[in-house]
Order: structure tokens, then C-alpha cells, then sequence
């Protein structure tokens, strides 16, 4: 009985032991989180947000997955640390403040700079899908500006 007692004790430290480390990682399983509409403040056209967040991980920026339907595109912004794209589907485009618009397309990874304002979006006739991460600086990881135009996301 002794013996029992003693395996399991140290089983039991084991587990505990285990699940201490277990705790150091979070998985958040897909679609766990709700999806969420571009609100018009943001954005123009249909845009959907999927935020990848799982325990603290928000407290240091952001990452979401965002889709946008042909023709819709984010507002003007800037992040206080920069943001990064990774494009996984699509075709769209990204543009700089007094800069032409660029395209950017399935594969392509775009780094913008800390507080250079900036809009991004999907093609006219394409839908465009990116991952933006952004981290945060005061609390903060976007200021949102004014919306683009119809002529400034035509390149006019």
C-alpha cells in the first residue's frame, strides 16, 4: 500500500509538473473566434476581419486574417510600429501617402513603416485576402484616418 501511496504521489507530480508546462502555450482552435464585419468607419465594401488572438497575445498587437471583396479597401491609416502583410489570396493593392498605388498579389509579403500613411485593398475586379500584423505602441496599434476616394484607389 506504501508503495501505491508513493507511485502515485510522484505520478502525480508529474502531472502536475506537466500540465505547468502545458500552460506555457495556447492553442485557440479555428474558428473559435467570430468573424466580424470591416465596420464603414474603416473601410469601404464588404471586408470581413477573423482576429487571431488566443490568451495575452492582444495585449502586444494584432493579427488577423482580412478579406476584402473586389473593390473594398481599408481607410487611410498609419501604425506606430508598422504593420505586415502577408497576401494569400487575390490581387489588390497598397499605396503611400503622395506615392502610386503598387499591386500585390498571392504571395507577396509587404512591410510598411512605422507612421507612414497607407491604404490597402482588393483590385476592382478581385477579391484580395491578407494577414496584417500590427503591434502596439501605448495601447495602440492603428490610427484611423479619412477614407480613400474612389479617384485615389483608381490611381487617379
Amino acid at each position: 500500500m506504501k508503495k501505491q501511496l508513493v507511485a502515485v504521489a510522484a505520478a502525480t507530480a508529474l502531472l502536475g509538473a506537466a500540465a505547468v508546462h502545458a500552460q506555457g502555450i495556447q492553442i485557440a482552435p479555428a474558428g473559435s473566434t467570430p468573424s466580424r464585419l470591416g465596420g464603414s468607419q474603416n473601410f469601404v465594401g464588404h471586408v470581413t476581419v477573423d482576429m487571431a488572438q488566443v490568451g495575452q497575445s492582444g495585449q502586444h498587437g494584432s493579427v488577423g486574417m482580412v478579406d476584402f471583396a473586389p473593390g473594398a479597401r481599408t481607410a487611410w491609416h498609419v501604425h506606430p510600429v508598422g504593420q505586415l502583410l502577408i497576401v494569400t489570396d487575390g490581387k489588390g493593392w497598397v499605396q503611400e501617402q503622395g506615392q502610386p498605388r503598387r499591386e500585390i498579389k498571392a504571395g507577396d509579403v509587404v512591410w510598411i513603416d512605422a507612421d507612414v500613411k497607407h491604404w490597402h485593398g482588393a483590385a476592382s475586379a478581385n477579391g484580395m485576402r491578407h494577414w496584417a500584423v500590427a503591434y502596439k505602441k501605448d495601447g495602440q496599434s492603428s490610427n484611423w484616418k479619412e477614407q480613400v476616394s474612389d479617384d485615389q484607389y483608381q490611381g487617379r
